[in-house]
């Protein structure tokens, strides 16, 4: 059966286990942070702002958004969104969020070349993410090697989004601890924080990546496996 399968054990579970796992780390490192106020009584929409100015991106709005967490830059609105539990808060936690978030503008702006690479790939993987799957299915029931092919492809491009991002989300923290420390808006125990923050969420990403990995090397297998058969 396709969906009863011991790669799905081998493969998919400990990956599934390994993201859960990393989301209740930042979870738990976020609500932590949460805790901790800076000095300056800085919140995330104030720090956000700032790096922003001071890189003459003062194009980029700011928007105050629902649910936690949800925090997000929008390159084609050239809009930073803040979640309710960084807008107006001043935690360490916020504020390293909120620069999290302004380093992704600032990579649009400079024209970082792997968020380059990201965007474009962007089209094809929602079209990869939505479409490889059925794909794969309809070439097993009319035995079709050909649609099961192009499915898997088609997937691939979704474990590719996932490894380019890596290297976009990893950067957007070094721009968010670098400007954080040299401009003085957190010192001490306060970076620590913010870096522990954005270092579990970064978990995240990895987690992504090896699930869509795990995932793409099963479809391989099956596929192999029912040539074989």
């Amino acid at each position: 059966m396709f969906y009863f399968d011991y790669y799905y054990w081998i493969l998919i579970l400990p990956a599934a286990l390994f993201a859960m796992w990393a989301q209740m780390r930042v979870q738990s490192t976020f609500r932590r942070y949460s805790k901790t106020g800076n000095l300056r009584g800085l919140t995330g929409a104030g720090a956000a702002r700032m790096i922003l100015d001071a890189n003459g991106l003062q194009n980029i709005r700011l928007e105050h958004i629902s649910g936690n967490l949800t925090d997000h830059y929008d390159p084609r609105n050239q809009v930073i969104r803040l979640s309710d539990s960084v807008w107006g808060s001043s935690s360490v936690a916020a504020v390293g969020v909120a620069a999290h978030e302004a380093g992704h503008a600032v990579q649009h702006a400079v024209g970082y070349f792997p968020i380059k690479i990201r965007t474009a790939v962007i089209p094809v993987t929602n079209i990869g993410s939505k479409l490889s799957i059925p794909l794969i299915l309809l070439g097993i029931f009319f035995q079709a090697q050909p649609l099961v092919s192009v499915g898997i492809l088609l997937f691939a491009t979704v474990a590719l989004f996932q490894l380019v991002t890596l290297p976009v989300e990893y950067n957007a923290s070094g721009r968010a601890m670098k400007v954080l420390e040299q401009s003085g808006m957190l010192m001490g125990e306060e970076l620590t924080g913010a870096r522990k923050v954005l270092s579990a969420a970064a978990l995240t990403y990895v987690a992504a990546l090896i699930t869509a990995l795990a995932q793409l090397l099963r479809l391989v297998l099956l596929f192999g496996r029912r040539n074989d058969d």
